[in-house]
């Protein structure tokens, strides 16, 4: 207690012993500009409402750990790297989260990662064309990770739906309709990717995997 006594009584005798000529010194290290780079989807002005409050701010005692807070409160943003430019300059380079869907859960809305982290929802943002998910987000990420273990083609798929039974339909972009099983859904996926590239199936809409051990056509 004594000790942080001295050094609180130091300090104030430091500062009030500085000098106007040193005052103006060190404003020469406010913060006067933010360079942004790397950003693709979110544009300068949306990063540098969230830095506003370090405009000013002397470069020489700016907390990263603040930064941080500021720039995480976007979940468009994956991680980031920050450095101090003196005098007056803070560089930072921005790595964003990858959309790869949206979800659709309890009527609200949300853009998905490649890794399945929730996004907030732009619809200023160019992505109509994201596949759909009806379901959650928790339940999603399982069956998005296996279907990458079978190295799925994503870009066939326009809706993903969830029902009660815990079992996935599948809509693809030309209007084919998969009816997965609660288990070894991986199992059907292979035999309709083998049997979609065959002349005999393209006429078919539905392929239903419900009854193991079956398929049923129509």
């Amino acid at each position: 207690m004594k000790n942080q006594t001295v050094i609180a009584s130091l300090l104030l005798i430091f500062l009030s012993s500085i000098t106007l000529q040193q005052k103006i010194e060190f404003s020469k290290f406010n913060l006067k500009l933010i360079q942004i780079e790397n950003n693709f989807l979110l544009s300068n002005d949306e990063i540098e409402k969230l830095l506003i409050k370090f405009y000013n701010k002397n470069l020489l005692f700016l907390n990263y750990k603040e930064v941080e807070k500021q720039l995480k409160k976007n979940t468009f943003i994956e991680s980031f790297n920050v450095k101090k430019k003196y005098p007056d300059t803070l560089k930072i380079e921005i790595f964003e989260k990858k959309p790869i869907a949206i979800l659709l859960n309890n009527k609200n809305r949300f853009y998905l990662s490649n890794k399945i982290d929730l996004i907030e929802y732009n619809d200023h943002l160019n992505y109509e064309n994201l596949p759909y998910v009806f379901g959650s987000q928790k339940e999603f990420k399982i069956f998005y990770n296996n279907l990458k273990k079978i190295n799925f083609p994503f870009d066939l798929v326009k809706k993903y739906t969830l029902y009660q039974s815990n079992r996935w339909d599948l809509e693809t972009v030309n209007k084919k309709t998969i009816k997965l099983p609660s288990n070894n859904y991986l199992k059907s996926l292979d035999n309709f990717l083998n049997l979609n590239k065959k002349m005999d199936f393209r006429g078919y809409s539905v392929f239903d995997y419900r009854i193991e051990n079956q398929l049923i056509l129509k």
